[in-house]
């Protein structure tokens, strides 16, 4: 699971200092793992296929990646499905840049007063991917904005008292508190925060961790991540896609040099940082200069999209297409942690990947099969942020137009019997009520978000098909524990989250439920059974913020 958009909170998947239990820690008694059917157990086969050592965590672009997605070729192929992907194979070519930064020559220079101060790299700050550059250095005047957050329909606008253009744009973290989780959410997006000062003309940007974030994930983490990879999708020209070229320099600077970046301002970060929650920061311009400077090392990438089809049965409404996704890829090898150096990714996201596998399976075998098409996409670089299902979502290989909704599962932390699905964003569009029919069907209880404030619909796959206009739904593993199990299912999940989340002990050896996994893909195909046999599409709620915000789409 792609954790911050997104996401990337590559600090979390290298955070070697963090010890990997093999149980889920602090959870109470442990369950053991389950698979008493037979889809239980064909879930349980292909996750010990995916989450094999062999696969060496299948990291966008390498051949454990590229062994991954043509296990799930072959079992889609297995299945009776058609391939659906570039001309007529089952796959779909997602063309990245792969960057890599190098520290040698990176600096962030405070020049003030006739003097100078040099923040040191990884130490107190990191110089920013650069896909469009291999060298940068950049000297500028600056101004603080704030969050760097635009939202005139929230009474909000952090640069209506301050210019950026051609300045270096001192940016807080996240978005002021006073926001609905969702708006809070998409205002946080570093992403957009980057798009909104190219658009005012800035020509850099330093993004000022909080210490309220480093309380969760302490720079020390962060700095871990500074030799890893990063990508994006990669143009017909050869560059770089929402890569921002117009800032030439960005850098992240930890919570404990954000003062001496503010100084004689007459500001300090703890007020700043408690206005911009309150809504209230002033944006300024700051004394003296900076100057950025670093190196990336830059290379084109090529990874894939595994797409099937299952064709609709209604002569008309088969031209719609109803799209599951669950991410192929994970981490890959990373820091040795008691003794293991490969990130299986068994529940992120081999599991998420059996569990549509086992769908498609239901789908197939059902009579009659839904009226409209099924398109199942396993994607590539979801941990990079969503690239393979944006690349889908952008570029589908059926017509844009036909994609009506998204159904997605991404990480079910199902190491606890459970009696409950949560469904994430459901509540945004008409997907609802065919979820809720469905989960009638299936026998489950379903469960409000335990966590909104995180906001996590924005930071899987299916954020990719919203921004696409595609009302979408993300499906993941309950907190009730099942009638007479003893075992506290979210106590499990926030164990998890804690020790293996992005760690080597996210392999087959966590006691994953394959019966609860199972029951989630009944619940999963049934969904789309329903989406599928509607006579109209989902729609996007009357006033939703997403549904407002990324416009209205034509229906097939």
């Amino acid at each position: 699971m792609h954790r911050a958009p997104c996401c990337l909170l590559l600090a979390v998947l290298l955070a070697a200092s963090t010890a990997c239990s093999r149980q889920p820690a602090d959870s109470g008694a442990v369950a053991a793992a389950s698979a008493t059917t037979p889809a239980a157990q064909r879930i349980r086969a292909d996750v010990q296929a995916l989450a094999d050592d062999a696969m060496q965590g299948r990291l966008t672009g390498t051949p454990g990646f590229e062994l991954a997605a043509r296990h799930v070729a072959a079992e889609f192929a297995r299945i009776g499905l058609q391939p659906a992907g570039d001309d007529g194979t089952w796959f779909q070519q997602v063309p990245l840049l792969r960057a890599v930064r190098e520290l040698e020559g990176a600096a962030l220079v405070i020049e003030r007063d006739g003097g100078s101060i040099a923040l040191v790299p990884v130490q107190d700050f990191l110089p920013g991917l650069n896909y469009d550059r291999p060298e940068h250095s950049l000297r500028a005047a600056a101004s603080f904005v704030g969050h760097g957050v635009h939202a005139p329909e929230l009474g909000h606008d952090d640069f209506a008292s301050v210019q950026v253009r051609g300045r270096i744009a001192v940016v807080l973290s996240g978005a002021p508190a006073r926001f609905g989780d969702d708006q809070r959410a998409f205002h946080s997006s570093t992403s957009h925060k980057l798009r909104m000062l190219a658009e005012r003309g800035a020509v850099g940007a330093v993004l000022l961790n909080s210490a309220g974030h480093e309380s969760r994930t302490p720079w020390s983490r962060v700095a871990q991540s500074a030799g890893m990879p990063g990508m994006r999708l990669r143009g017909a020209d050869g560059y770089g896609i929402d890569t921002f070229p117009q800032l030439q320099a960005v850098a992240t600077a930890g919570a404990a040099s954000t003062d001496a970046l503010l100084a004689g301002s007459g500001h300090d970060s703890a007020s700043l940082r408690a206005a911009g929650e309150a809504g209230t920061a002033p944006a300024f311009d700051l004394p003296g200069t900076l100057l950025l400077s670093g190196r990336t090392r830059i290379e084109p990438l090529e990874s894939r999209n595994v797409v099937a089809l299952l064709p609709g049965s209604d002569p008309v409404l088969a031209a719609g297409h109803v799209v599951y996704t669950a991410h192929l890829d994970h981490v890959g090898i990373g820091p040795e942690v008691d003794g293991d150096v490969i990130y299986n990714g068994a529940l992120d996201n081999a599991l998420g990947v059996a569990i549509m596998l086992e769908s498609a399976r239901a789908l197939a075998a059902s009579t009659p099969r839904p009226r409209r098409s099924m398109l199942f996409v396993a994607v590539t670089a979801e941990e990079q942020g969503l690239l393979g299902a944006e690349w889908f979502a952008t570029h589908p290989t059926v017509p844009a137009a036909s994609l009506v909704a998204n159904i997605n599962v991404d990480m079910p932390v199902l190491l606890a019997p459970s009696r409950d699905v949560v469904p994430i964003g459901v509540e945004h569009s008409s997907l609802k009520a065919a979820l809720e029919a469905a989960a009638a069907d299936v026998g489950v209880a379903l469960s409000p978000d335990p966590a909104p404030a995180e906001v996590v619909f924005v930071r899987s796959d299916q954020f990719a098909f919203v921004r696409a206009g595609i009302p979408a739904v993300y499906l993941t593993g309950g907190i009730q524990a099942a009638q007479g199990s003893g075992i506290d299912p979210a106590a499990a999940r926030l164990a998890f989250l804690r020790d293996c989340y992005h760690q080597p002990c996210d392999d087959l050896s966590q006691p994953i439920q394959y019966d609860d996994a199972a029951r989630l893909a009944r619940l999963n195909a049934r969904i789309g059974q329903r989406v599928g046999d509607a006579e109209q599409p989902p729609r996007w709620n009357e006033g939703n913020f997403f549904g407002e915000r990324f416009g209205q789409r034509l229906e097939p």
